[in-house]
């Protein structure tokens, strides 16, 4: 599953230069010194754990970057469960384009599989009921499109993907202008004024301020942080069907389904993409 159109055409290339440019800088030393420039040979990219792969189609355009001439084999695609000792890839072709492409490539296959993992692991404990696992934006800096790209993958949702695309009035924000009431309203007024089409959401931190948002109106989705799950069932019946509701704060494997439970539409999970566990891949040279 791709991500956003205009990211994936216009940066894709971005990246992975800036990527390759910090790793080689002047040159691969080792292989510039010990393998002969027209080398030839084959690698495979295998498992070392079991999870869900994520990151293969960018594993490809990196590989496509390093030498257009390398022939590369998908065994595995993104989303597909495997398992230790699986291939994933095989590549053929200038055996040191391929060791210059090799830690880039497992940097990212690993980082995205460890993500898309943990995702599928929260999207099957909630299963049967109707929430949706969101991502945040507690992301590493430049990478946060393919942490987001790998949580789709792993069968969760994007939130925001940063600050220009949604009205997220947090609790900052809200005690910056005085009070709920007051936060909304600018929001709205802003909107109206720049004529930007975003939807609005609102943090709320008790019921005092649940109550304060439903009297006010104006948003597409309440969150809920920090609550209890008995505060939550109470939130979300109160709430009804009026507007979107989503759980966030410290929420965690053990805890989620019985959040998930309490009829919440969203539960937002920072630790998807700032606690995962990287899955372990290899790439080995088969001459």
């Amino acid at each position: 599953m791709k991500i956003d159109d205009s990211f994936y055409s216009l940066s894709l290339v971005d990246f992975i230069a800036m990527a390759f440019k910090e790793d080689t800088g002047d040159g691969d030393q080792t292989s510039l010194a010990c393998i002969e420039s027209k080398a030839e040979g084959k690698a495979v990219v295998k498992m070392k754990e079991s999870g869900v792969i994520a990151g293969v189609e960018l594993a490809n355009h990196i590989l496509d970057y390093a030498d257009k001439n390398l022939e590369v084999t998908i065994l595995k695609t993104d989303g597909t469960k495997v398992h230790s000792g699986d291939t994933v890839l095989e590549i053929e072709g200038n055996v040191p384009a391929i060791l210059r492409a090799e830690r880039l490539l497992l940097n990212c296959l690993q980082r995205m599989s460890g993500i898309a993992t943990f995702t599928n692991t929260l999207v099957e404990k909630v299963k049967g009921t109707q929430a949706k696992i969101l991502d945040t934006r507690k992301t590493t800096p430049n990478f946060r499109h393919f942490e987001k790209w790998a949580v789709r993958i792993g069968g969760g949702y994007n939130h925001r993907f940063g600050l220009y695309d949604m009205i997220l009035i947090k609790n900052n924000h809200v005690d910056a202008c005085g009070s709920i009431t007051a936060a909304i309203q600018k929001s709205i007024s802003y909107l109206k004024s720049s004529n930007k089409k975003l939807q609005v959401e609102i943090e709320t931190r008790n019921m005092d301020e649940v109550n304060e948002v439903l009297r006010c109106g104006g948003v597409n989705r309440i969150m809920l942080d920090n609550f209890s799950t008995d505060e939550m069932k109470k939130a979300v019946e109160l709430i009804g069907r009026k507007y979107e509701t989503e759980a966030s704060g410290g929420i965690n494997s053990d805890t989620i389904r019985a959040y998930a439970e309490t009829g919440v539409d969203f539960i937002s999970v920072g630790a998807l993409t700032h606690s995962y566990k990287s899955l372990d891949i290899s790439l080995n040279i088969i001459l």
